[in-house]
């Protein structure tokens, strides 16, 4: 049988007295938000639907080439070849790390140009380098994002040109950029990089184009994307204090507007939302009843601190639920898992941590057990 508690949380959450949070209206078409720290979306504007990504769909490649580097199939120094199909790119007026014939880009500079320079023709040497052709690389790229979740995501070529096979979600982009992060930890401060000149050949506009990494918010990366079908698009990652958040939008209309759109969801994510402990670790929310025991209800705590992300000013609020299935039969052990606490926040989604034993509890004595099976017989029979 699974028990329900009602739980009003109101500890921690009496401490929060700023003004009310606001919802946010974004100009975007497309867009995701999601706190890191408490596992938390925030904003989710047609989130999962397959779209155009640009050039964010470069953290794709860049994943890849990540992968290579961490499994040691290539390293650091490694160099690629510039075949006549990357070179192209700089004709036909995308963006370019400027590559020629005959150059032999390092892998570390190969990342830079995708990052900073966001070099299509960078992304089609590391496809055909790491695959023989761009299509066999798009292939695996497809494979690749499904094995990470991305369930909204397929791709035709290794640097966002448009193609109707190329397509990601905002939600997808943001757990791509946040596998980056964790995943790839020595490897991730690439895109914090504003810089890069291969060889003495870009211009000053051939830099990084992430406007948040100059406004001292905390940023570290990752990446734009602009194509005229897609409009102007940013995927983001900031960090201040113990909270990161990830965002990803897209179907801005003009450049200034994806700086201007890229910091308001910055200063709403970190200003709406306060981060604060509702229940530590050990701390007995519930008591479940216990079978054939040696007491008849054991303690239910959480086995970790839990943090909450609250919307200002909404403490009255929150509520909690604790749910196991009970009674439990003994013996149970220190630890165990039993249920789980679930608190629900106005106009978010709920959070759930799982609920352990606060103690052993031994298995009843004979005497006890006789008693509880005559205690189910006259129960049963009307004894």
């Amino acid at each position: 049988m699974t028990l329900l508690h009602r739980l009003v949380i109101a500890l921690a959450l009496s401490l929060i007295s700023a003004l009310p949070g606001q919802a946010f209206e974004t100009i975007a078409t497309h867009a995701w938000v999601y706190d890191v720290t408490t596992n938390t979306v925030l904003l989710d504007k047609n989130g999962d639907e397959p779209v155009p990504p640009a050039s964010m769909s470069k953290l794709m490649t860049i994943e890849m080439l990540f992968e290579a580097l961490k499994e040691g199939r290539v390293q650091m120094d490694t160099t690629f070849g510039v075949s006549p199909k990357a070179v192209s790119y700089t004709a036909m007026g995308g963006s370019t790390m400027y590559l020629q014939l005959g150059d032999r880009p390092t892998v570390k500079e190969l990342i830079q140009g995708m990052i900073v320079n966001s070099g299509n023709d960078a992304c089609t040497v590391v496809a055909e380098g790491l695959e023989g052709t761009e299509e066999e690389f798009a292939r695996k790229m497809t494979e690749r994002a499904k094995t990470l979740g991305l369930e909204h995501s397929t791709f035709a070529n290794s640097s966002g040109w448009p193609d109707p096979g190329q397509r990601m979600s905002m939600r997808d982009l943001g757990m791509l950029s946040l596998h980056l992060i964790t995943a790839y930890p020595e490897l991730y401060s690439n895109f914090a990089e504003t810089d890069f000149d291969y060889k003495n050949r870009a211009p000053a506009n051939a830099n990084n184009r992430n406007p948040l990494l100059s406004l001292g918010v905390g940023a570290d990366g990752l990446k734009t994307g602009h194509t005229e079908e897609a409009g102007y698009g940013l995927v983001g990652s900031v960090k201040q204090g113990d909270r990161r958040i990830i965002f990803a939008f897209n179907g801005l209309q003009k450049e200034a507007e994806r700086g201007q759109e890229a910091e308001r969801i910055t200063n709403w994510a970190f200003r709406q939302f306060s981060l604060k402990t509702v229940v530590t670790a050990g701390t007995e929310v519930a008591e479940a009843s216990v079978s054939l025991g040696s007491v008849p209800s054991v303690g239910l705590v959480p086995e970790k601190d839990l943090q909450l992300l609250i919307p200002a000013g909404t403490s009255n609020g929150i509520s909690a639920d604790v749910v196991y299935t009970g009674p439990i039969k003994a013996p149970i052990a220190k630890g165990a898992k039993l249920g789980v606490l679930v608190v629900h926040r106005p106009e978010m989604e709920d959070q759930k941590i799982d609920l352990v034993a606060a103690s052993d509890v031994g298995p009843a004595g004979f005497m006890d057990r006789l008693l509880t099976a005559f205690g189910h017989l006259r129960a049963q029979y009307g004894m």
